[in-house]
């Protein structure tokens, strides 16, 4: 059975378009009321279930918010609203508020036009496929409100922000702290502008702050993980220490060392890897993606670190590291789970878990950000119509073959759907950054030529 509404990371798209309007939230917010409740068998007889709901800064998080708690109250839930916060937030919120799931209204590192529903299970975990199915099975059965007596009641968390302020805080060491460092953050004008520098500053950091004026129009908007040039400047401009980006709703993150070079998600990785390896608190091995750089792969077998890849997505890699009992995994775009702090990938734990390792090591970003080197990697995002076989098109297909042929087994080639997008990502990488460049663009006009 094939998901007709959800996609790798929930429910995305145009605000206005369907299914991002407001009668479909709303009877999303029935359905999934009827479903996620449904699976709490220890919940008490007639007792109301809850569901926590927090949001990006995205304008239309207002209506949408209005709309699942409608459809939430319908099917007799109590609704436990944060306003904005980042999407880690609400998975530690809902296991540390005992709801019985959690809501994010976002569309992550997308512009503020989209929009998106993630779900969160009790433990704070992404729902596996079946549940999901379960919901979209619920969409296609009629909304019968409960009775009057029945309707589920709605409540501010007021204290949301501080409570996962402390959250973050309590996976630093309580023996070392960040005195003496200058950090830049970009909050992406997004749900962290409020929760990040407290973080930082409190933990002796002296911090400056961009991009945490959100107007509910600005979020991402070239600023933030996906657009981490105005990091980099501001960098060098206050001549500081690092710099840390995280995108619209928190679960990205990519650092900038004081020269203004950017480490991106399997950078990171390959440096908590590594100091958690030689500490001896390295639990099993490191799950990447399809898309995680060879490099990583060459550098942690040269350690002596077992690798696996998973499927794109934060959800995939989750459900690898569960398979396998291990803690550390993670996408080049920033997603970083380290199951031993929390439950989702979170880009304040995970920059934390990078400052921990410099602490420990005692020297500074430069010089643990120099300890991997990436291969060239080209992605190209090539626009389609829709859903797509690329197993059944002929053309492409000899074109991988043909570009795979010329890297000589010094590369790869990637060609994959957009779990988020109507694009096919097009990924060449290798050694020779002019040949991976090359080979790249002709893959792409190819996928152009037979699919646009």
């Amino acid at each position: 059975m094939t998901r007709k509404y959800f996609g790798t990371d929930g429910i995305r798209g145009r605000v206005g378009d369907a299914p991002i309007t407001p009668d479909f939230v709303m009877r999303l917010g029935y359905a999934a009321g009827r479903v996620l409740t449904g699976l709490d068998s220890h919940l008490a007889k007639d007792a109301h279930p809850t569901v926590l709901i927090g949001k990006d800064t995205r304008i239309s998080g207002y209506m949408l918010e209005s709309a699942l708690q409608a459809g939430l109250s319908a099917a007799g839930v109590d609704v436990l609203l944060t306003g904005p916060m980042p999407t880690p937030a609400v998975a530690y919120l809902t296991r540390a508020l005992r709801a019985q799931a959690g809501i994010v209204i976002s569309a992550s590192h997308n512009p503020f036009e989209d929009n998106g529903i993630k779900f969160f299970s009790a433990e704070g975990t992404k729902l596996p496929d079946e549940v999901e199915l379960a919901i979209e099975a619920a969409l296609d059965q009629p909304l019968q409100v409960m009775p009057s007596a029945g309707l589920g009641k709605a409540k501010r968390i007021t204290d949301a922000a501080g409570r996962y302020i402390e959250f973050c805080k309590s996976t630093f060491p309580a023996a070392l702290d960040l005195r003496g460092l200058r950090i830049v953050l970009d909050c992406a004008n997004g749900a962290t502008y409020h929760v990040a520098p407290p973080v930082f500053h409190e933990l002796g950091a002296e911090i400056v702050t961009i991009g945490y004026q959100p107007d509910g129009l600005n979020i991402n908007l070239d600023c933030g993980s996906t657009h981490p040039q105005a990091l980099c400047r501001a960098v060098i401009e206050h001549k500081a220490d690092l710099g840390i980006a995280f995108d619209g709703d928190g679960d990205r993150v990519v650092m900038v060392d004081s020269q203004g070079r950017l480490l991106d998600g399997d950078q990171l990785l390959y440096i908590i890897a590594m100091q958690r390896k030689q500490r001896g608190r390295l639990e099993g091995g490191v799950v990447g993606t399809l898309m995680t750089n060879l490099a990583l792969e060459h550098a942690l077998a040269k350690a002596d670190i077992p690798f696996l890849r998973a499927k794109v997505g934060d959800r995939y890699v989750l459900e690898l590291l569960n398979e396998q009992d291990w803690q550390l995994g993670g996408e080049n775009s920033g997603h970083i789970l380290c199951l031993d702090k929390h439950s989702s990938g979170d880009g304040i734990i995970a920059a934390l878990q990078v400052l921990h390792a410099m602490r420990t090591a005692g020297c500074s970003l430069d010089t643990l950000g120099a300890g991997l080197t990436l291969y060239p990697q080209v992605l190209i995002n090539v626009k389609v119509a829709g859903k797509v076989d690329l197993a059944a098109q002929p053309a492409i297909q000899q074109a991988v073959a043909d570009a795979e042929q010329k890297l000589q087994g010094r590369g790869r080639v990637l060609l994959r759907p957009s779990g988020t997008e109507p694009k096919i990502r097009v990924m060449v990488e290798g050694e020779d950054g002019a040949l991976v460049q090359r080979l790249a663009e002709q893959i792409a006009t190819v996928v152009q030529a037979q699919l646009a």
